[in-house]
């Protein structure tokens, strides 16, 4: 036998208490009748009281509860296996970590909303596969490919401009990594979901998203930040803003122009972050879903326990209705 929630069980403890507690309450009933009345009066009135009745009906209640704690644990025996699939599609996560992604126009700063905005998006998508890429400079693979979140969650929760050793941005090299990281000879919808402020400074984001194009592999942007823009921070940990040679405080904009044409180039969409933690779960769900077919990723057979407290639930109730035709008290006719 196997239970659904074990823990339930524990209130098994209980019952000698509740039992204490009900025949506590009968004599303190019986000594407060006897005060209230002479014994005989009492006996003319509401009748003998059958002590063989009243402990019967004291232990039906004892089984009854315990028939619902057992109920409620949620016994299970017996079994039978069960066909079930996964469907979904492949997806990599693009996560730009370049310094620009610290700056602080969207609060707290690009980077931890992209990171929110993630963990949000991890616990909505529907038997997808998920991987994850982060880039800068240069790209690495993260997480390659996998139904288990948990272990997306683990690595974004590291992520930092100083995972990637290599300065600037990258987005060419982040969507090579991506495509390679697909199997191109499946069937399954291949995504890309591209997260970055959009500063691209080797300017080979849009020749990689026409390759993507060319292989199936679909391109959805979220851009973080704001088109005025804001200033970096500084990376020699002194404070301060990273300034260019003459001095003046540099500017990190959100490049939208860009970022529209590596999506449109893939049939893919762009969204701005704007509202908050919940623009990644409509580009998933507007976007990407409706975009996309979904194959199986996974199937198998699994073994199933028959429930089994409804058995318990009838007994109770069938206790209840005896308990309550049981009358512990038998009137004389006078």
């Amino acid at each position: 036998m196997k239970f659904d929630n074990l823990w339930m069980l524990n209130f098994l403890w209980i019952l000698p208490l509740v039992a204490v507690a009900l025949i506590y309450e009968l004599r303190k009933k019986r000594i407060s009748l006897n005060k209230l009345a002479d014994f005989k009066l009492i006996l003319r009135l509401a009748g003998e009281t059958k002590k063989n009745r009243s402990r019967f009906k004291l232990i039906l209640t004892i089984f009854l509860l315990a028939l619902m704690i057992f109920a409620l644990a949620g016994p299970r025996w017996g079994s039978h296996y069960q066909e079930v699939s996964q469907k979904g599609i492949d997806l990599m996560i693009l996560i730009d970590v370049s310094l620009s992604m610290l700056v602080e126009d969207i609060q707290p700063n690009r980077l931890e909303r992209a990171k929110r905005e993630i963990l949000d998006f991890l616990k909505v998508v529907q038997g997808d596969r998920v991987g994850l890429v982060a880039f800068s400079g240069s790209a690495f693979v993260m997480c390659p490919l996998t139904l288990d979140y948990a272990a997306c969650q683990m690595f974004l929760s590291t992520l930092h401009p100083d995972i990637i050793p290599v300065p600037g941005t990258d987005i060419g090299s982040a969507i090579d990594s991506a495509i390679s990281s697909f199997d191109l000879k499946a069937k399954t919808d291949r995504v890309i979901l591209l997260i970055t402020d959009g500063e691209d400074n080797e300017g080979k984001g849009l020749e990689a998203a026409k390759e993507a194009a060319k292989k199936g592999v679909k391109i959805f942007v979220f851009g973080i930040g704001d088109p005025s823009g804001g200033p970096i921070p500084s990376s020699n940990g002194t404070g301060g803003f990273k300034k260019d040679k003459k001095g003046k405080v540099i500017l990190s904009k959100l490049d939208e122009s860009s970022l529209r044409k590596i999506s449109e180039q893939t049939g893919g969409d762009y969204v701005r972050s704007i509202a908050g933690d919940l623009d990644l779960d409509l580009l998933y769900f507007d976007g990407i879903k409706s975009k996309t077919d979904e194959v199986i990723l996974k199937s198998g057979k699994i073994k199933v326990y028959e429930e089994r407290f409804p058995i318990f639930l009838f007994a109770a109730f069938v206790l209840l209705l005896l308990e309550g035709f049981i009358d512990e008290r038998i009137k004389k006719n006078t």
